[in-house]
């Protein structure tokens, strides 16, 4: 059994006949009374078929035109209904002055004008529906609107105009201005005008009702509102309840934005709260007496700072202003710091510690001790100054690079203000680096020594520190007064690291001494026991003499059994090393000595100086005693090394000496005699043990000066360098390159460098007087470099 496929027909959707039972008078009749009953909400009694049908004929009976603006009619009739009796009746009535009673009547005005375009809008989309085929055939054709967009432009022209446009601005201008007093408005109601003020425009391509008429009274409005505001509030404010009120009004105004006004707008505000409120008023905000940013960072207000910081940084000038305050006040609390450390404190006098202050009486702390303690408390200060505003950059500015620059310029201004900065620091670390530091583990002594080099860094004249550093660290090391060797080569590292190699090669050479003599007292400790040892065992410390600190040799007659020790270790080290030459130094030496007095025996520590003068007294009885002139000639010691030494026999807490006349200063016609009547509770005793102290005027003097004069031949050693390197250079040119190299060591003075030039220029002619010094340590193969005339003229400098 077959079957036939049987091609299935398209089926087409023919439209209707026109009928010929309503004429199209009577469609248009009974199609424009059901459009005002959809207008005055009855459209559930209607047919939606019906009145599309009554549409579709009038089109199809080419009564497109008529209906098109028989339908903007109505609209038109609608909308000026709508006026009459929802909006003129919700105008304001102007009576009300206070701004309450106005927000109040601009609230109904805004609830009509939402309620009039809900009813407008509700209809257009019925119209809209039943008249599809209008705006499909004929509204494309003649190029006009649809229904729906030409409602829309009605309602702008019929709606949008005066003086409903001017009632409808100032009663959003009065709700805004309410809220920003601080009272609660119906929010609802405002963004249902905005809302529709958006939808309108004279034309789809125009901007809209919103941008044209409603946002730049505003924006105008809100500048005039928080200018007046903005200077009230300075007024009446402190800086920090002005910070937090401009803020509020910041996050204010983004949800103002997000819940009734459009987010466009935002960045407007924006701009606006930093005009008015922020950029006229920074400066008097972060110097505000008693409350601006010195306040803030006295009382440790992180929360307020940070918030400072977030506010001025939306405006250009914000944070260079934060960096010269910051600055600013860096500079004067360390300018305060300095000013408790006594710079101009009354100098040491010639003495030890524990110096008599009367007759029977003995002084706590000296002078110089006292001075110490004001400089250990100077670097104290600093490095927590330093804390407090590292704490705050990091927490309040965002660890900001500009701001760490002001940071840096700050303690740099304060700290080289300070012409004992250098000895200060080098005293701070050569306290943590001693020997029975207390109150201090090992970590809180690297940390100190860390923040310390953090310090160290804005110094300028690292070479100033560099001379203290390596005398202090050279006591550190003779007397054995060092915590640990680890201890003492990390911090080399770490300055190493700041300065490079040069800056520490000389330090390290006094390490490498230190080795050196102790494998030389091995050597020499295994020659004695082959050989008749002296009586006195002496412990030699031989120190290259360019690395260890440049001090004046003090003469000094050493007794007999002294002589014997020494000539022994002269004799075995010269005999290892030739070519040398030794030069004993008894000021840098200590001495252990057991004295027999009455009661008991006592082991003292001296300075090998003070050994000498007590070894004078062996002989005498226990009534004699020796003149200071005898002591003087006896030790050939230079005056004020015999009285210090004396001063601390005699005159300190432990008195092996005694003096006559009793008296705290020794004076050169006093007379001393043994005290063997001497007791204490120790068997163990240190007189007069060496102690770092703050540098009276005139030792300062005479350290600037070697270092001025050291500053000399670095300078002419670097232009010798660099013409060596260059051949030839325009004046301002070497200038500019030898303050660069000579920057990390200290400051140089333009002048200055070109004095040395001159010198060295000048070398050529008298070479006899500069040529040594200048090209002493700068050589090309075997021929020693040479200076050839300078045409001052043209300004060049020629090197060959």
């Amino acid at each position: 059994m077959s079957t036939v496929a049987t091609q299935k027909k398209k089926t087409r959707i023919k439209p209707p006949r026109h009928s010929s039972d309503m004429s199209l008078d009577e469609t248009w009749r009974r199609l424009s009374n059901n459009i005002r009953e959809i207008f005055a909400q009855n459209a559930a009694n209607l047919s939606f078929e019906e009145n599309h049908r009554f549409g579709y004929n009038l089109v199809l009976g080419k009564q497109s035109e008529k209906l098109y603006e028989g339908v903007k009619a109505l609209i038109v009739e609608n909308l000026q209904k709508m006026v009459k009796e929802k909006l003129i009746p919700a105008f304001p009535t102007g009576v009300r002055s206070d701004i309450i009673s106005r927000a109040k009547e601009g609230e109904e005005l805004l609830k009509a004008f939402r309620y009039v375009w809900d009813d407008h809008e509700s209809g257009l989309c019925k119209l809209r529906d039943i008249l599809k085929y209008l705006d499909r055939v004929y509204a494309p054709a003649q190029r006009l609107p649809v229904i729906y967009d030409a409602g829309v432009l009605l309602f702008h022209k019929h709606i949008i105009e005066p003086p409903i446009e001017e009632h409808l601005v100032d009663a959003v201008l009065d709700e805004v201005r309410v809220e920003r007093d601080g009272f609660a408005i119906n929010q609802s109601a405002v963004r249902g005008c905005v809302e529709v003020l958006c939808l309108l425009g004279e034309d789809p391509r125009s901007p809209s009702v919103y941008i044209e008429k409603l946002e730049p009274p505003l924006l105008n409005e809100s500048r005039k509102f928080y200018e007046a505001e903005g200077k009230q509030k300075l007024e009446s404010s402190s800086a920090p309840e002005y910070l937090t009120h401009v803020d509020k009004r910041f996050t204010e105004e983004i949800l103002r934005a997000q819940r009734y006004l459009i987010s466009q707008i935002t960045p407007l505000l924006q701009e606006i709260l930093e005009e008015t409120l922020l950029a006229p008023h920074l400066t008097a905000v972060i110097y505000m007496p008693n409350s601006g940013m010195d306040s803030m960072i006295d009382t440790d207000k992180i929360q307020i700072l940070t918030l400072m910081y977030k506010l001025f940084k939306r405006v250009v000038t914000g944070i260079p202003l934060i960096r010269k305050a910051l600055k600013e006040s860096i500079i004067r609390r360390g300018g305060e710091i300095n000013l408790n450390a006594e710079f101009d404190a009354a100098e040491e006098p010639a003495g030890c510690e524990g110096s008599p202050k009367g007759k029977g009486k003995t002084k706590p702390r000296a002078t110089g001790s006292q001075t110490l303690q004001q400089a250990l408390k100077w670097v104290q200060d600093v490095l927590d100054l330093k804390d407090k505003f590292q704490r705050i950059w990091s927490e309040a500015f965002n660890s900001d690079r500009d701001l760490e620059t002001a940071i840096a310029e700050g303690f740099e201004g304060f700290i080289n203000t300070n012409p004992k900065a250098p000895e200060f620091i080098s005293l701070f670390i050569d306290e943590n680096l001693k020997k029975g530091v207390k109150d201090k583990t090992d970590l809180e002594i690297d940390i100190a020594l860390d923040k310390t080099i953090t310090v160290f860094r804005y110094l300028t004249d690292k070479d100033v520190f560099e001379r203290y550093y390596k005398g202090h660290l050279a006591k550190r090391l003779l007397l054995g007064r060092s915590v640990s060797d680890d201890a003492e080569r990390q911090m080399l590292g770490k300055l190493k690291v700041e300065c490079g190699h040069q800056f520490t090669q000389k330090l390290e050479g006094m390490f490498n001494d230190m080795k050196l003599s102790s494998e030389t007292m091995e050597g020499y400790r295994s020659h004695l026991e082959r050989t008749t040892a002296p009586s006195v065992v002496i412990s030699v410390i031989v120190m290259t003499s360019t690395y260890w600190p440049s001090t004046a040799n003090v003469p000094c007659t050493l007794p007999e059994v002294l002589v014997k020790a020494t000539k022994s270790f002269e004799k075995h080290y010269l005999s290892k090393h030739s070519g040398r030459r030794l030069t004993w130094q008894p000021s840098m030496g200590t001495a252990d000595v057991r004295v027999q007095f009455k009661s008991r025996k006592h082991d003292l520590t001296v300075s090998t100086i003070a050994l000498v003068i007590l070894l004078l007294f062996d002989d005498l009885k226990e009534d004699d005693f020796l003149t200071y002139e005898e002591i003087r000639t006896a030790t050939n010691i230079p005056n004020n090394e015999l009285s210090r030494n004396l001063q601390s026999l005699a005159c300190a807490k432990y008195k092996i000496l005694k003096k006559h006349p009793p008296g705290r200063d020794v004076n050169q016609g006093d007379s001393f005699s043994f005290n063997n009547d001497f007791t204490s509770s120790l068997q163990k005793i240190k007189i007069s043990t060496v102690s770092s102290k703050v540098e009276s005027t005139e030792e300062r003097k005479e350290t600037h000066d070697r270092i001025d004069e050291e500053r000399k031949h670095q300078t002419e050693a670097c232009i010798v360098r660099v013409m060596k390197d260059r051949k030839h250079m325009a004046h301002n040119d070497l200038i500019n390159e030898v303050t660069r190299q000579l920057i990390p060591r200290f400051q140089p003075n333009p002048m200055d460098i070109k004095k040395r030039i001159e010198g060295l220029i000048e070398a050529r002619k008298f070479p006899s007087q500069i040529r040594e010094n200048i090209l002493s340590d700068v050589r090309i193969g075997s021929r020693t470099t040479t200076w050839l005339e300078a045409r001052r003229a043209v300004s060049i400098c020629t090197f060959a």
